[in-house]
């Protein structure tokens, strides 16, 4: 059974910086994808960010310039950085991982909350 864990949100204030991490328990090579997701309060989920294993990335409009995602193999971690954070970037942050075959499934973590006060 695959487990994401991930970690490092907090409060911040508007203009700060944080950075998530989001450790899988085999290696990050096993999937075609990893990203993260948000969800706000009384909103849907949503994509932030993602990078493939051939390390192409793709970023909501939303996050564009200020955050970045990647990956450290030898950790099977992948981190998220986030810059210049405003309020509306307040969400609970999900780590995700998807694979391929046999057939497509996918993973989440357990999610970290993620505030940023104006």
């Amino acid at each position: 059974q695959v487990r994401l864990v991930e970690s490092g949100g907090g409060l911040v204030q508007a203009g700060g910086s944080l950075r998530l991490s989001c450790s899988a328990s085999e290696s990050i090579f096993s999937f075609n994808a990893m990203g993260w997701h948000r969800q706000a309060p009384g909103k849907q989920r949503e994509f932030v960010a993602h990078i493939t294993n051939g390390d192409n990335t793709m970023y909501a409009d939303s996050v564009k310039g200020r955050f970045t995602i990647s990956r450290d193999s030898a950790e099977n971690t992948v981190y998220l950085q986030m810059n210049s954070l405003k309020p509306e970037d307040t969400a609970v942050y999900y780590c995700n991982a998807h694979r391929i075959a046999p057939w497509p499934r996918d993973w989440w973590g357990q999610g970290t909350q993620v505030t940023v006060s104006s």
